[in-house]
């Protein structure tokens, strides 16, 4: 169901203000700390160590933060003082969930289900953890719920003229949709911190295409690698049937009328308020403090959250290999590990503690000595000095996540081995050095080329990735730091904020001036971009022109518009044989059916129209009833191409299963749609550059449509067939000063074009009325659309009027004149 949209609803229209940029969180931005004499319980200040806090450097002010309380404030119910006061104090506006709903949204769908699903646990796999990941749709409906939350406050806020919506991690993906619901302009950016899985694992999600169009409904979706932004693209064409398209370095996701902006770029650090934490004396001397207690020791270090992904006990195993096969390096190396508190609570983070805390153990009983442990792993939390302070005093940093979007770990300790204290153990001044072992399933592993690069998943390989690093020569690790320090000083997440608000700018530039249909309920709610003067079309706006001209001619393509799409059956009802036969009985009219089909399926299926005109194979064949002979142009070009496209065909059919050849007359198509989408998709486009190579001097047309790729001669199309038509009644003193043309597709297009934008040198009517019209609400030439096949047939049965005087029977014209 379809309706034009206003701006935003019932909400009166927004005062005038600056335009803000509003970042959505799962959680604000804020510290709480317990206060009873405060009057909420608590005292709050800015988290300088939260990433939208962070995230927010680069984007233009004013930016208010819309997100959840702390967790430590959380119990706090909702309060509208509250919110106006930290809105007022720190510009962030809460969105209050009460206990219940936020631990079925979080830790129920979000924890246990989406963010395993998006690290490649299969719900089904042995590992099952608390037993939660299996998909659950009360679980899915408070995730909604949640997000109508955030939707509700976001909105009361928005200026959707004016103000840009940063929307950030899975917690929030339904978000878009909600959103875009609630206000069909809004521009909206949204941010995946995690990886996107492979299409393969992805439609294993119930809700699958739900989740895909939400992030359709945003103006532009980021991703911190490209390998994440191909697997979504593949998940689009897969699922949805979408194309996708490259230009000027941007990929765009065609959907709807719209090209969704697909952005990859990896987020940096907060450089200022790492130099800031660097500079300070408790840094100072916590990193001396560090250097005295592993003095002589190379330091790997080793910074992760606790959790199932993070590779800690591949890393405690490499470093157990690293030892077995060098006895040199025993007593020498020690591996820090640092271990972040975990996110949630959950069964599964008690199980990783426990198996990182028995390897250890086990591995520096093996090899430890009296005033020496090879592994040291550190439970308790740090600040931030701390932690910084490790940084700046490790000699390696080790990341061997076996599956992570956003990890910074390696920036951070680039930054702090370049600023830090006594980065490089050297002179004040002296050149900083530093090695990283990088699992290459990081976020963060393709902007970083001079680090060692492992597979987590192969302990071997990791052991051997720390052997190179330890052995790498001064210069070496030199020539890395200064590389990475480039990089990341260049990118640091003021970049990143401001190259998001450009691209969600550009994305979305045009929204004011769109013609906006909304389509569809609830999560399957999108919205239909279309030209300034698209309108469905009504008896009230065809029936005057119809009833009041004498000469009309009636275009119909047959298939997706006289047909339903994806009917096995291609006999046409009855009930449109009786309307044809009615609109092809009133002398005003001339009927024609054109469409690339043979000419002899035409003829079977319409046999019962007698008056009824035929255009086959895009115009090539055309008779204008029943018992007319099949006319058809003398081409310049004979079809001896076709000995060299069919044996090209032919390989491209045998190697692409699910894909066959189609021949016509005057045509080869090549059909690939129940083939692998992907597959298929590449397989047409070498097919295409394949032909367009061997027929470069051939005079015929090689084009690609849906799932199609075809080849005619350039002198065949719709348009020209259409033009033939007109020409040809021009010349018996006939000209139409009526034009019906209904189609679907975009061969239907090219007729669109003839009779909308007719070219200088064809004998057009110019007083004539035009109704173009497609089926589906798309883009199109045509000004007027209808929904599906139904609405056309309804349509002609409108057009239909008493019993007119029935003409005689004959060829009226003749193709001759206008191809000569």
């Amino acid at each position: 169901m379809s309706s034009p949209s206003p701006c935003d609803g019932e909400r009166p229209p927004f005062p005038a203000v600056e335009a803000r940029r509003i970042v959505v969180t799962h959680r604000l931005p804020l510290r709480a700390e317990p206060n009873p004499k405060s009057p909420h319980g608590f005292d709050f200040s800015l988290d300088a160590d939260a990433l939208p806090l962070q995230l927010s450097r680069g984007l233009p002010r004013p930016v208010v933060f819309v997100g959840a309380l702390p967790s430590a404030a959380a119990s706090i119910p909702a309060s509208e003082k509250l919110a106006a006061d930290l809105l007022e104090r720190f510009s962030c506006s809460p969105v209050f969930l009460s206990a219940g709903l936020h631990e079925d949204f979080y830790d129920g769908f979000c924890k246990h289900y989406l963010w395993p699903m998006l690290h490649y646990l299969l719900p089904h796999t042995p590992y099952n953890g608390d037993g939660g990941h299996n998909f659950n749709q009360e679980l899915y409906r408070a995730f909604l719920t949640a997000n109508t939350k955030y939707a509700d406050r976001v909105h009361e806020l928005l200026n959707p003229d004016e103000d840009l919506v940063f929307i950030h991690d899975y917690h929030l993906w339904a978000l878009p949709t909600i959103l875009r619901h609630k206000s069909v302009r809004a521009r909206i950016g949204f941010f995946l911190h995690s990886p996107f899985p492979s299409s393969e694992l992805f439609r294993a999600i119930p809700v699958r295409e739900e989740l895909l169009r939400a992030l359709l409904n945003a103006d532009l979706v980021g991703f911190h690698t490209y390998d994440y932004a191909r697997h979504f693209l593949s998940a689009c064409c897969r699922m949805l049937g979408l194309s996708n398209h490259s230009r000027r370095g941007y990929i765009g996701v065609d959907y709807s009328g719209r090209a969704v902006v697909v952005k990859i770029l990896p987020a940096g650090v907060d450089m200022g308020q790492l130099r800031g934490v660097l500079a300070s004396p408790e840094t100072a001397a916590k990193a001396k403090e560090i250097a005295a207690e592993f003095a002589g020791r190379k330091v790997l270090l080793g910074v992760d959250d606790i959790d199932l992904f993070k590779g800690i006990g591949l890393k405690l195993l490499a470093m157990e290999k690293l030892l077995e096969s060098q006895e040199e390096m025993r007593g020498r190396v020690v591996l820090v590990q640092i271990n972040n508190p975990a996110r949630s609570p959950g069964r599964d983070i008690d199980t990783v503690r426990a198996e990182a805390h028995a390897m250890r153990d086990r591995i520096n009983g093996r090899f430890g000595e009296p005033g020496y442990e090879p592994i040291v792993m550190i439970d308790e939390p740090l600040t931030m000095h701390e932690k910084l302070a490790f940084y700046t005093s490790a000699d390696i940093c080790i990341v061997t996540a076996v599956r992570d979007g956003l990890n910074r770990i390696p920036y951070i300790y680039t930054a702090c081995r370049q600023e830090g204290p006594i980065a490089g153990g050297g002179a004040p001044g002296a050149p900083r050095e530093s090695a990283i072992v990088l699992s290459e399933f990081v976020g963060c592993s393709p902007s970083l080329s001079g680090a060692v690069r492992v597979n987590p998943w192969n302990v071997e390989d990791v052991a051997q990735g720390m052997i190179s690093a330890l052995t790498l020569n001064e210069q070496d690790r030199q020539m890395r730091q200064e590389k990475h320090y480039r990089y990341v000083l260049t990118h640091d997440v003021a970049y990143w904020g401001r190259s998001l608000d450009q691209d969600l700018q550009m994305a979305s530039r045009d929204h004011a001036s769109m013609n906006i249909l909304s389509v569809g309920l609830a999560m399957k709610f999108r919205i239909v971009v279309l030209g300034p003067d698209f309108q469905k079309l009504s008896l009230g706006d065809i029936n005057p022109s119809y009833n009041r001209t004498g000469n009309r001619l009636i275009l119909l393509d047959y298939d997706g518009t006289m047909m339903p799409e994806g009917v096995i059956v291609r006999y046409p009802s009855q009930e449109l044989i009786d309307v044809l036969n009615e609109l092809c009985s009133d002398p005003k009219n001339t009927v024609f059916v054109v469409s690339g089909r043979r000419k002899d399926e035409l003829a079977g299926w319409l046999a019962p129209c007698e008056r009824l005109g035929i255009s086959a194979e895009h115009g090539y064949f055309t008779r204008w009833s029943r018992d007319s002979p099949w006319e058809s142009p003398d081409l310049v070009v004979g079809l001896d191409w076709k000995n060299i496209v069919e044996p090209v065909m032919k390989h491209y059919a045998d190697a692409t299963d699910g894909s066959y050849i189609e021949a016509k007359e005057t045509a080869l198509v090549w059909h690939y749609e129940e083939a692998d989408p992907d597959f298929g998709s590449c397989q047409a486009k070498e097919l295409q550059d394949h032909l367009l190579s061997v027929l470069a001097k051939e005079p015929v047309s090689v084009k690609s449509g849906n799932k199609i790729v075809e080849v005619n001669p350039q002198e065949v199309g719709k348009g020209r067939a259409v033009q033939n038509l007109i020409a040809a009644m021009g010349a018996h003193g006939s000209l139409p000063d009526f034009i019906l043309c209904v189609g679907d597709d975009g061969s239907d297009e090219d007729m669109f074009a003839a009779i909308t934008k007719p070219s200088s040198n064809f004998a057009f009517p110019k007083s004539a009325d035009i109704f173009a019209c497609t089926v589906g609400n798309k883009p199109s030439l045509a000004k007027y659309y209808l929904e599906d096949s139904d609405d056309v047939l309804k349509m002609l049965k409108g057009l239909t009027g008493p019993s007119r005087p029935v003409r005689a029977l004959q060829s009226q014209v003749s193709f001759e004149d206008p191809f000569e």
